[in-house]
């Protein structure tokens, strides 16, 4: 059966880094895009960025865009978000998750059809 595994979450000052990292098991890696949202309390799961399954296309949500950096190495099955310059209200819930789709940019939480437990990140003023 599929399997999504995140890691990396923690708690980080404002400013600082943070790479989360999605292992994923169970399925055809290459062959599907896969992308990474997050869930504060409270608030609906927001897209923030999406990576096709060849790694060759990107796109990001107007939040994270030129702070947050997607990618993936297909021969390990995994996938990779690069947070710099971290801000108290990027604090949330982080879920990676496997598109639908191959090759399309999917922004959209049906879009995707399997997720992560998710990895808890706080940063903290």
């Amino acid at each position: 059966q599929v399997q999504l595994v995140e890691s990396g979450g923690g708690l980080v000052q404002a400013g600082g880094s943070l790479r989360l990292s999605c292992e994923a098991s169970g399925f055809l890696f290459s062959s599907w895009a896969m992308g990474w949202f997050r869930q504060a309390p409270g608030k609906d799961r927001e897209f923030l960025a999406v990576i096709t399954g060849s790694g060759g296309n990107t796109y990001y949500g107007n939040s994270v865009k030129g702070r947050f950096t997607i990618s993936r190495d297909n021969a390990k099955n995994t996938v990779f978000l690069q947070m710099n310059s971290l801000k108290p209200a990027d604090t949330a819930v982080y879920y990676c998750g496997q598109s639908k789709y191959r090759d399309y940019l999917a922004g959209n939480v049906y879009e995707y059809r399997n997720w992560g437990q998710g990895t808890q990140v706080t940063v903290s003023s």
